[in-house]
Formats: structure tokens, C-alpha cells, sequence
């Protein structure tokens, strides 16, 4: 056959192409909402992970000369209530070095408030109020907003519909076409306008993806709905495993101060064990009062040492909990987690806890959280810092490739188009709420929205050249 003669059929767009089309209009209306919260969230984090890793979550560091000998537990308590008079002892954190303070936490007109002493000496530091530090503020507006429950359901919508946004730009950055992974991981620098934009913001965002999908993950699993209602239940300790002892309608969370973030998040809807009864095993010593002192020495005696906690009852039912957790910032090793629960009257160990009987998922969390918080170390908190720096930067550089490519005085969002051909669009819309809906939140949105473009948007000329 002459190749000459043969009739070249007109060439049509390959599906591929619309699959692109329809991932950047996913891609650009997720990032609409998704944007401010996650700016939000590094530049929060990135105040958080300066106390977490560098500082102490109540301010800046307090130095300490090393002495001979410490003062007892109890005395630096009295010297604490005598110069808060009416206040309720609440906590007990041991100093984390030789050359830092012991903080006590009490609760005082209605506010829990962290006092620093000098183990040495007794003598008061610093006093400040628990949930008005810088950290404390970081921490409220990144998981609320500071507007408690609907702060945290739009946050979690937004962890949700960021899922989206890291599966459409993987499918749009992946190499196609003859294309090489360098043009992805190592962006052109030599480029430049909007294209130098674009391969920047591809490539950190390929470098950076899977850890951000991470961060979102671990995120979400403390939001109210997805966290809360779905996973944290059925990942939480097994309270089974204290069946030979009563047990409070108060579950751990009753530990942290309120509106903070201070408890495993296995544990958090564990409930607590209670004082008054003959349950438990052999603790502090027979005939030894059961007071901070004592219960300070038995902690040591079964190898809690530097910085661990121990919270004071605070009714009659009340028991002393021992505790050390990386969630705290107590350990940088989220494996030696670990919770025992005293009698408050006879000093017997009623419950314990630690890493190895957490279920699957909370292993998971443990390790997830102080990833995500930066409390494995120097190195996971200079880490921490370099990936919110990345994320406000492709948030920055998202807001600058769209600003570029508008025309000049549009008036309109200047939305991707959504591709011709109908089969194809709801082919892809399916796969995109099979990825969120796995977060009911996030899911709800998309199916608004969905509804919101084909019924109303595509069917009114003037609204579709306006968002379009």
C-alpha cells in the first residue's frame, strides 16, 4: 500500500488530556478552600514546634544551677499553695535535667496555672496561666480556630479535601508522554514567569506529598467527627483489661488541661480507674503514708525517671496517675509510653498502661503524633520546620500561579475547565469522592459542590462565565 495515498485521520484530544482537565478543576476548587487552612496550620505549627523542640510548651527556658541535693516533692508543693492561697494542687511534672525546673500545676479562680520551682531551693520562678501561653494559643487555633467544635469541623473538611488535592496534583505532576521524573524532582531553575512558579511548586510538592498526606492523616485522627466518632473509639486502649478494678465515668482526657492536648490520644477515651476499693497490686510500700513524696519515690523505684508526671486526686474517688508520653513532650521515644494508676488510700497499683498494650492504631498515633509534633529529637523538630516552611510555600506559589495565569481584569475565578465529555466527568467526580468520602465531613462537601456545578452552576450562562 502506497503511504502516501492513505487518508490521515484528524487527530482528537486522548482521554488522558480530559483526566488531566478534570484533576486541575478538582485540584484548583479543593485548594480554594484547603489554602487558608493549611497556611493556618504550618504557620501555627511552626510556632508550636518552637516550643515543642526548642524551648518548653509554658515559654522559654529556665537554666538552673546543679546543687547537692533536691528538695522534697511535697515541701516545693506547700511552697507553691502558700503563695497561692484557695488553690487545688493538680499536677506534678519532675524536672526534665539537673539544670531545669519542676513545675507543679494548680487549679486557681477557675484556671489551671503552671508554677516553675527550683528543686533545689523551692524557691517560685515563674507562674503562668496554662491556656494563654504562646503555645497554648498555637495549639487552640490550629485544631479550633479559637471557635471551639465549628472551628474543628471546617478544619477537618479541610484535612479531608486536602487528600484530594495531594491525589490530583500527584496525577497531574506524574511524568507522562515521554517525560523523564528529572523535569519533576529537580526543577528547572533557568525558567522563568509562571512556569518557574509552576516546576517549583511541582516539585516541593512531590517531594513533600506523602508526609503532608501523613500530617493530615495523624491530624484528622483527633477531629471531632472522623477522629473521634469513627477511628479513635475502636483504636483506643481496651479498659477490658481493668475488668478486677472499678472504673470512673471520667475517662484520661480529665488529665489535660482543658482545650490542650496533653493525653495519648489512645488513651484519651480510656476511662479512668477509681480509689476506695481492696483491687490492685502491691505499690507504695504498707504503712508508708500515700502522699507526693512517696509516690514520687515509688515512681523512681520502678524506673520513671527525668521528666514524668504525676497527677494528684481531685475528689474522693481520685487516683494518683504516674505518667511519661512523648505527647507531653516527657520522652522522645513514643515507645516507653507509660500510665500506672495508684489508690489514692492505700498506695496499690490499680491500672497500667503503656506502649506495648496500646492497639495497632494507637502505636500508629504515638509514633504519628510526636512525628507530627517534632518530639523525637532536635533533628524531628529542624524537620518540622523545613516541611511547614515547604507547605507555606506551595500555598504561596498555588496563589501566585493562578494570579499569573488570569487575565488582567477578569472579574471571574478563571476555573480549569471541566472536559467535554459527560461520561468522563462523572467518571472522574466518582473517583474523587471515593477518595474523600472516606471522610464523611470532607465527603459532604464534595457532593455539594458536585450537585452545586451540574444543577445550578452549568445551567446559568452568567454564574458559569463568573466562576469559570
Amino acid at each position: 500500500m502506497n503511504l502516501q495515498e492513505t487518508p490521515i485521520k484528524p487527530t482528537t484530544a486522548p482521554t488522558l488530556g480530559k483526566f488531566h482537565m478534570l484533576a486541575w478543576r478538582w485540584h484548583f476548587y479543593a485548594g480554594l478552600y484547603v489554602v487558608p487552612f493549611l497556611t493556618m496550620l504550618a504557620i501555627t505549627g511552626l510556632v508550636m514546634v518552637f516550643f515543642t523542640g526548642f524551648q518548653h510548651r509554658l515559654g522559654m527556658n529556665i537554666d538552673l544551677q546543679p546543687q547537692a541535693s533536691t528538695a522534697p516533692v511535697g515541701a516545693m508543693a506547700q511552697a507553691v499553695l502558700a503563695q497561692r492561697p484557695g488553690a487545688q494542687l493538680r499536677e506534678y511534672v519532675a524536672p526534665k535535667s539537673d539544670t531545669r525546673p519542676a513545675w507543679f500545676v494548680v487549679k486557681a479562680e477557675g484556671r489551671d496555672e503552671a508554677v516553675a520551682v527550683n528543686p533545689y531551693t523551692a524557691e517560685l520562678l515563674r507562674t503562668v496561666d496554662k491556656e494563654h501561653t504562646v503555645f497554648a494559643w498555637a495549639e487552640k487555633i490550629h485544631g479550633t480556630l479559637l471557635i471551639g467544635d465549628l472551628g474543628d469541623r471546617l478544619i477537618e473538611i479541610a484535612a479531608g479535601l486536602g487528600i484530594v488535592l495531594i491525589v490530583t496534583g500527584i496525577y497531574m505532576a506524574w511524568p507522562r508522554g515521554g517525560q523523564s521524573w528529572a523535569r519533576v524532582l529537580v526543577p528547572d531553575l533557568s525558567v522563568k514567569g509562571r512556569n518557574a512558579w509552576k516546576l517549583l511548586h511541582v516539585s516541593v510538592a512531590f517531594w513533600i506529598g506523602l508526609v503532608l498526606a501523613f500530617f493530615l492523616l495523624t491530624g484528622l485522627a483527633w477531629a471531632g467527627i472522623w477522629g473521634s466518632k469513627f477511628v479513635q473509639p475502636w483504636g483506643s486502649f481496651p479498659a477490658a483489661k481493668w475488668d478486677d478494678v472499678p472504673k470512673s465515668e471520667m475517662t484520661h482526657a480529665a488529665l489535660a488541661t482543658p482545650g490542650l492536648k496533653e493525653v495519648p490520644w489512645g488513651l484519651e477515651q480510656t476511662p479512668m480507674p477509681v480509689s476506695g476499693s481492696t483491687a490492685g497490686k502491691p505499690g507504695v510500700p504498707a504503712g508508708q503514708p500515700v502522699n507526693l513524696d512517696t509516690v514520687d519515690a515509688y515512681a523512681r523505684s520502678i524506673g520513671f525517671s527525668g521528666q514524668f508526671h504525676i497527677a494528684v486526686p481531685q475528689d474522693e474517688t481520685g487516683v494518683y496517675s504516674i505518667s511519661a508520653d512523648s505527647m507531653s513532650g516527657d520522652l522522645s521515644n513514643p515507645t516507653g509510653d507509660r500510665f500506672v494508676h495508684l489508690d489514692q488510700y492505700t498506695g496499690r497499683v490499680l491500672a497500667e498502661a503503656s506502649f506495648a498494650d496500646y492497639s495497632p492504631m494507637a502505636k500508629l498515633m504515638a509514633v504519628g503524633i510526636a512525628l507530627h509534633q517534632g518530639d523525637l529529637g532536635l533533628w524531628s523538630a529542624w524537620a518540622n520546620v523545613v516541611f511547614c516552611l515547604a507547605v507555606v510555600f506551595l500555598c504561596v506559589s498555588g496563589i501566585v500561579m493562578w494570579w499569573k495565569r488570569r487575565p488582567a481584569n477578569a472579574g471571574r475565578l478563571v476555573a480549569p475547565r471541566a472536559p467535554a465529555d459527560a461520561a468522563l466527568w462523572k467518571t472522574g467526580a466518582v473517583v474523587m469522592l471515593a477518595v474523600a468520602l472516606a471522610f464523611p465531613l470532607s465527603g459532604a462537601v464534595l457532593v455539594a459542590v458536585l450537585l452545586l456545578d451540574s444543577l445550578l452552576i452549568s445551567r446559568i450562562p452568567a454564574l458559569r462565565q463568573r466562576l469559570n
